[in-house]
């Protein structure tokens, strides 16, 4: 790019570090900073050269890096009761990804036995009692809608909860940072071991370490596949190097992610990689429970001692730093709310054991409301957090929600296990027979969503001198009503054949399908009958 003072091109020759420059260039590691418009001859030959524009403010301060490096998190173990309701979340969550896909539920003899079942083969998803077929996407779509306005829910009650205890990058971050623990100690000596050189000792738990990392991750991926196929036969399939392709593939990418996201990256995919952070600010409120650091009672900080002998100096804070050692994220909450603060309460854990230890009150970090917390500061009266949870925004988000899910459980139960769909022939749209009788042609697709096989008739509703027949009975069965056997959850492709005498007109009719068990259901399916003569 040419200069933009030739002048100054001319007469100012390339400078080193250390050299004498005008004020408005600095020199620094071989990068050129300065508030005026420079060419890239000022900084050292093939040097990066920031360039300030004219229409630019002048700049006072030119950061050296965009991206600052990780600082590793070393949280600290910690017990009280929302460390508790955090293990037993993780160890629900767990128990209940592993070990759904070894639940068996009988539906007979012509259906898998697997309770929890997406079976792409066949295009069916089982869900214990309940079975849905691909025309029926919409009770998945339901359940997504569902899935959605229960995290909304949640977001407005009590903030980032999904985060802080089920979301699954948290649970398998958790479980990752419980090994840590279990292999190289709690937050000190890990600290101390990562800064100690790299020796047999450092080298041995590392590989003890990620040894585990690698077991947990691999019987992560392989617990996902378990849900597409019966979960014995693919696990003996998978060791005899007979499962296929795509069931090793699975395995190895979620493999790797889940040793990559949940063994080293853990509090970046929060901060950095996941949307919902930032999505999660829209469904937020003054009303909404947040972990909030009460500063009007903390501070200014200080010690215990000087606490002691300046009492209206100093507030409730200490200055301790639990609130940052037992954060797995690292933050410090008393910065106030943060992208990094995923609401899992172990800050109030450990600052509630500190105040208990120094003889103060608790809650100097609690879930609070931020209308509460001024409230609070101002010495009026606050609500019991539960009452936060009773307000307009969160009644409507769970009228929504229920009433979604009441819809979906209704239309399950009335829900009918037969199906009919009906494709007329349209090259020709009907033939003429020699006897001056007309003939349509049309394929039924019977669908039989029972796990047992079912006897199905279709009968013709309409066209009262027209009689079919279908592909197994021939000519000399033809009648009103055709019996056909059905297999248990399938769709059974039927040609039926219309024929109708010589001067009927082109009319609507329809084809009617009923079981012919205990269940009688039925369904009746509308179709269009061509002749020569079109009918008035």
């Amino acid at each position: 790019m040419p200069n933009r003072d030739p002048s100054r091109a001319s007469s100012a020759p390339p400078r080193r570090e250390g050299e004498d420059s005008e004020p408005t260039v600095v020199v620094e590691g071989g990068l050129a900073k300065t508030n005026e418009p420079v060419s890239s001859a000022v900084a050292e030959p093939e040097a990066a050269t920031r360039r300030h524009e004219p229409h630019e403010p002048p700049r006072q301060h030119l950061p050296a890096k965009l991206f600052e490096k990780r600082t590793k998190v070393h949280n600290k173990r910690v017990d009280g009761p929302f460390r508790r309701f955090k293990w037993f979340v993780m160890f629900v969550t767990l128990a209940i990804y592993y070990g759904t896909p070894w639940i068996r539920w009988d539906r007979g003899p012509y259906a898998p036995d697997q309770a929890v079942l997406i079976d792409l083969a066949n295009r069916r998803f089982y869900m214990f009692g309940i079975e849905i077929w691909p025309h029926e996407f919409y009770y998945v779509a339901g359940l997504l809608i569902m899935a959605a306005l229960g995290l909304f829910l949640v977001t407005s009650a009590v903030g980032r909860a999904w985060c802080g205890y089920a979301c699954p990058q948290t649970v398998w971050t958790d479980l990752f940072q419980h090994v840590d623990r279990f292999v190289d100690g709690d937050r000190n000596a890990r600290i101390k071991l990562d800064a100690a050189p790299l020796g047999p000792k450092k080298l041995g738990k590392r590989a003890f370490k990620y040894t585990i990392y690698l077991i947990i991750a691999f019987w992560t991926g392989g617990a996902w596949i378990m849900y597409f196929a019966d979960a014995p036969t693919l696990v003996r399939d998978f060791w005899a190097g007979e499962a296929a392709s795509a069931a090793y593939i699975t395995v190895a990418i979620l493999t790797l992610t889940t040793f990559t996201l949940g063994g080293f990256m853990r509090e970046q995919v929060c901060i950095y990689m996941c949307p919902w952070p930032r999505i999660q600010t829209a469904m937020m409120d003054e009303k909404s429970l947040l972990v909030t650091y009460k500063d009007w009672r903390g501070e200014p900080r200080g010690s215990v001692k000087k606490a002691k002998s300046e009492p209206e100096k100093f507030g409730d804070c200490i200055d301790c730093l639990q609130c940052v050692a037992v954060c797995p994220t690292g933050i410090d909450i008393r910065e106030g709310p943060q992208v990094g603060c995923i609401t899992c309460a172990l800050c109030i854990d450990a600052c509630d054991k500190v105040m208990a230890e120094i003889g103060r009150p608790r809650g100097l970090i609690d879930y609070a409301t931020l209308d509460d917390c001024k409230k609070e500061a101002n010495g009026e009266a606050t609500r019991p957090p539960w009452k936060a949870l009773l307000r307009p925004r969160t009644v409507a988000y769970f009228l929504i929600w229920g009433s979604i899910g009441f819809a979906m459980l209704f239309a399950l139960g009335v829900r009918s296990h037969v199906g009919l769909s009906v494709t007329p022939d349209r090259n020709p749209p009907y033939i003429l027979m020699s006897d001056g009788s007309v003939r349509n042609s049309y394929t039924l697709k019977l669908r039989n969503m029972e796990s047992r096989p079912r006897d199905m008739e279709i009968a013709l509703q309409g066209l009262p001198d027209a009689v079919m027949w279908i592909d197994t009975t021939g000519r000399d069965g033809a009648a009103r009503k055709q019996i056909k056997t059905v297999p248990a959850d399938q769709v059974l492709a039927v040609r039926a054949y219309v024929i109708a005498p010589p001067g009927t007109d082109t009319d609507d009719f329809s084809f009617r399908l009923t079981s012919r068990d205990e269940q009688k259901e039925s369904v009746e399916t509308k179709a269009r009958f061509d002749t020569p003569k079109v009918g008035e």
